[in-house]
């Protein structure tokens, strides 16, 4: 699978998101990461799905939008509206987990399942016949900035090897060194905030940041 950059938008200049949306696509990064938080389900609120509609025409990258909302079967037309490419919910999330998966690929979006780091990765099991993209989050749900949690990479090898063709994201603790750990676990899709957003040059960094990917994976 190849190694796709989705930069978390958690983690940039707020006031000027659009521009930093724009100034990551022309970087080269292969999506954007936005992180939708409700204050229920994680103890944050970020934005929804206005927000998501408003950027829609500044920029043609990828929309990853991650949903940490409790009930995100209430706003999946939202946000296909609004522009998403790739709809993630939690596995944990207060609704009919087949149901929600079902209303997204019907609307002809990509459909993406995340566990936090406390579920047992046998409960998506069931799903991935239904899943584009599984999302393994490395630190707890809701804040960015937070260290990695590398007991998690055995949940990426276990998904790697009995689900070579699936989407595997990682999204929590990225940076250089961590990078290479997921990498040569098995994921392809590598969520970084405050790594990039924290450099000078986001061209640099995110080039930077896909060769470490890559060479790590043929490395494994």
């Amino acid at each position: 699978m190849d190694i796709k950059i989705s930069p978390s938008v958690l983690a940039c200049d707020l006031s000027r998101l659009s521009e930093e949306c724009r100034a990551m696509a022309e970087a080269k990064a292969h999506m954007i990461h936005l992180d939708v938080m409700d204050g229920h389900f994680v103890p944050n609120l970020t934005f929804g799905a206005p927000v998501v509609k408003g950027l829609r025409d500044k920029t043609d990258i990828v929309f990853d939008v991650h949903l940490m909302i409790s009930r995100p079967d209430l706003y999946i037309e939202d946000f296909v509206s609004a522009g998403a490419d790739i709809i993630t919910f939690h596995i944990e999330a207060d609704c009919d987990t087949e149901a929600v998966l079902k209303k997204i690929k019907s609307a002809s979006v990509k459909s993406g399942l995340a566990i936090k780091p406390g579920t047992e990765i046998e409960k998506a099991i069931p799903y991935i016949p239904l899943v584009d993209m599984l999302l393994i989050m490395t630190v707890e749900p809701g804040f960015g900035g937070q260290s990695f949690m590398h007991d998690m990479l055995s949940k990426v090898e276990y998904l790697r090897e009995n689900y070579p063709k699936l989407d595997i994201q990682v999204d929590g603790g990225i940076n250089a060194d961590t990078a290479k750990l997921v990498a040569s676990a098995g994921a392809n899709v590598i969520v970084a905030g405050s790594y990039l957003f924290s450099q000078d040059d986001y061209k640099k960094a995110v080039l930077e940041l896909y060769e470490i990917c890559t060479n790590s994976k043929r490395h494994s």
